[in-house]
């Protein structure tokens, strides 16, 4: 599918979908305890992902008509999978749900599509045999498919930091249930560090006691996921609420209205202050969970995104309409997403008019010799370059044609048709 947008002023109330981050964490939380009610989920094709590789672990998870999860879970000890377990576009789904082939015993094989089958897994794998399974990549180049044979008990492994937090998450989730618990010792500096804060602060949640330690993290064995109530309630998105508040920020005189921002351990809440310190008017009122934002003049900033890779792109379009430079470092890590996410916005912005400067670790947006017009750019079947180049086409001179906008789907189902609500000229193909 394809989506063309005409330079248009967007207003009203919009509230931010669930947080992926923290569905992925709950659904498979509930799989791993007798059970769970999952309450606001977000239900889109990673997280669905997530529900599946539950079930073939020998769970179950039933959706209400209010979008509730219902989940009967496996209560620490997984079957083996009757199945592969296609992940499709999910990397959370594979790099978590390893963790849980590991405990497993007997072998599950983990694959997905062409873009999740290019990324990196093998520090994983390397961290499960250590741990006494076995895990290959197939094709022996550390990507999927997987091959997961447990189950591990538990120990000490070392693994590296900065290639991706979700390795560490993994392990501290299936960790709870081992035997001897696991002690993890990281070997490099751990990029995307809030995610990790985001795990930590679930397990809590579920009853399992997770902590950092001088070397990295540590989570006892014998521990058993039971939240208060039986239920878990899934706040909301604030890498969804990034594309709204930049739409506020470069396209609004009027005013957005932005609901669902309760805090939370989320590092993508620092795109307040980005936008705060860019220059729009921007209101975060914590108690209640709203945001309000509003265009004016920006100005261009530098921003490490060493803990927030999914703002990346958004932050790239909002360089694109500020004057001066943006320059986004500590990026390297954010090649490795569901694209190149660093040469992807380079790339496409430049079709568009928009003048950038790629490095292997940064990318600088030059704002003042940059007018963006209208250009038929590819979503390059990423969620997020397809938000971030929608949002720039907002404020191009003439209609901008974004292709492949089905897969807004992984992050944020109706996306193009709150834009519409919200006074976007939005015309879908």
């Amino acid at each position: 599918m394809n989506v063309t947008i005409t330079p248009s002023s967007v207003r009203g109330t919009a509230r931010a979908p669930p947080s992926k981050s923290y569905t992925h964490r709950a659904i498979l939380a509930a799989g791993y305890a007798d059970g769970a009610t999952v309450r606001d989920a977000l239900w889109s094709a990673d997280t669905r992902a997530t529900a599946r590789a539950v079930e073939l672990f020998g769970g179950a998870v039933e959706r209400q008509s209010d979008g509730t999860l219902e989940i009967e879970g496996f209560d620490g000890r997984p079957e083996v999978p009757a199945d592969v377990i296609n992940c499709d576009n999910s990397g959370t789904t594979m790099r978590l749900v390893a963790g849980t082939a590991a405990l497993a015993d007997g072998m599950s094989v983990l694959t997905g599509d062409e873009s999740l089958r290019s990324r990196p897994q093998g520090p994983l794998l390397e961290a499960i045999q250590d741990l006494g399974g076995w895990a290959e990549s197939t094709r022996g180049n550390g990507q999927a498919p997987l091959v997961i044979t447990g189950p591990i008990t538990g120990d000490e492994v070392s693994i590296p930091g900065d290639v991706s937090s979700q390795y560490i998450t993994s392990l501290l989730m299936a960790g709870a249930v081992t035997d001897e618990g696991i002690e993890i010792d990281l070997e490099t500096e751990l990029k995307s560090a809030p995610y990790v804060d985001i795990t930590t602060e679930l397990l809590a949640d579920y009853g399992v006691d997770a902590e950092q330690t001088d070397q990295g993290f540590t989570v006892a064995g014998g521990q058993s996921y039971a939240p208060a109530d039986g239920e878990y309630a899934v706040p909301g998105d604030f890498s969804s609420i990034s594309y709204l508040l930049a739409a506020g920020a470069i396209a609004s005189e009027e005013g957005i209205h932005v609901e669902g921002a309760q805090p939370s351990a989320q590092g993508d809440t620092a795109i307040v202050d980005i936008v705060d310190r860019m220059g729009a008017n921007v209101d975060w009122d914590r108690e209640n969970g709203t945001i309000d934002v509003s265009k004016d003049a920006l100005s261009g900033i530098e921003v490490s995104v060493e803990d927030t890779p999914d703002l990346l792109p958004t932050i790239a379009t909002l360089g694109a309409v500020a004057e001066g430079d943006t320059h986004i470092t500590n990026a390297e890590h954010v090649r490795y997403k569901e694209t190149d996410r660093v040469s992807a916005m380079a790339e496409e912005l430049g079709k568009m008019g928009v003048e950038t400067t790629e490095e292997q670790d940064s990318l600088t947006i030059h704002g003042s010799e940059s007018t963006p017009s209208g250009a038929t750019v590819e979503g390059r079947a990423d969620h997020r370059i397809i938000m971030s180049l929608a949002l720039a086409g907002l404020v191009a001179d003439g209609e901008t044609t974004v292709q492949g906008t089905e897969h807004v789907d992984v992050s944020f189902p109706g996306f193009f048709g709150l834009l519409e609500e919200l006074g976007a000229d939005v015309t879908e193909a």
